[in-house]
């Protein structure tokens, strides 16, 4: 099948845009797990009947979006979620004095609780909904420098409370255990003060300025499946965005 037939097959959209949303629905499915190597553009080029040069353009933007990840001579792999430079896709919290540094995570509490206004309309629920709840210290250079607040739907994360313990790189778990992979966000920053209970954990005073970061992460299909409300100290850090 030529291109342009499968483009009227397709529909009028880009037809490397309809090859890519065919490959993520493969992601979406469980069809191809994190950390596997895809078939080669050859393979996918004879399977989706399209030009090698089309399934290059729609790898090209997955591997953009940090989906896929190209390894030298060894061919095209699902990206595993905080695994490297991915790691950073959605933590950008960099020491002034140092490398961006991934933080270690020391979890204070996990409890079951019915989602509240901030939880509902982030996560496309109801109040008082059953979510539930990770309250956890992130430290850089070894330095409490964030306390967060995570909120998940119960329905997406059956058994979260099985958990021997809350991993530092949640969004892998997220991916290997519930097959949900975390495709995009949006952030809110926000200057707050140190209510009582931060600045017991983050060695400052009630009051004190602190970095307020509201993530709400979606799946590959755009579904909310995580709120995560970070307050942080920045006398030694700053926030990092990179503009494309």
């Amino acid at each position: 099948m030529t291109d342009t037939a499968q483009t009227e097959a397709f529909g009028f959209r880009p037809l490397y845009r309809q090859v890519k949303e065919s490959l993520v629905r493969r992601l979406i499915e469980g069809e191809w797990q994190p950390g596997q190597l895809i078939p080669s553009e050859m393979e996918l080029s004879r399977e989706l009947g399209v030009s090698q040069g089309t399934v290059r353009k729609a790898l090209d933007t997955m591997r953009a979006e940090n989906l896929l990840i190209r390894r030298q001579g060894r061919g095209t792999y699902v990206a595993e979620p905080e695994h490297g430079d991915l790691r950073f896709q959605f933590f950008r919290l960099v020491p002034d004095d140092g490398e961006h540094v991934f933080p270690a995570s020391r979890t204070l509490r996990r409890v079951q609780a019915e989602a509240d206004q901030e939880e509902a309309k982030a996560l496309g629920m109801r109040q008082k909904d059953p979510i539930w709840r990770v309250e956890r210290i992130r430290m850089l250079e070894n330095v409490p420098s964030i306390i967060e607040t995570i909120s998940l739907p119960e329905g997406r994360f059956p058994g979260f409370d099985s958990l021997d313990d809350v991993p530092n790189n949640l969004y892998r778990i997220y991916s290997q255990r519930w097959g949900i992979t975390i495709g995009s966000a949006t952030e809110q920053l926000k200057a707050v003060g140190a209510s009582v209970r931060d600045a017991k954990h983050l060695d400052c005073r009630s009051g004190h300025p602190l970095l307020r970061i509201a993530r709400t992460a979606f799946d590959l299909e755009r579904n909310a499946v995580e709120l995560r409300v970070s307050r942080c100290l920045t006398e030694d850090a700053y926030y990092l965005s990179e503009l494309r």
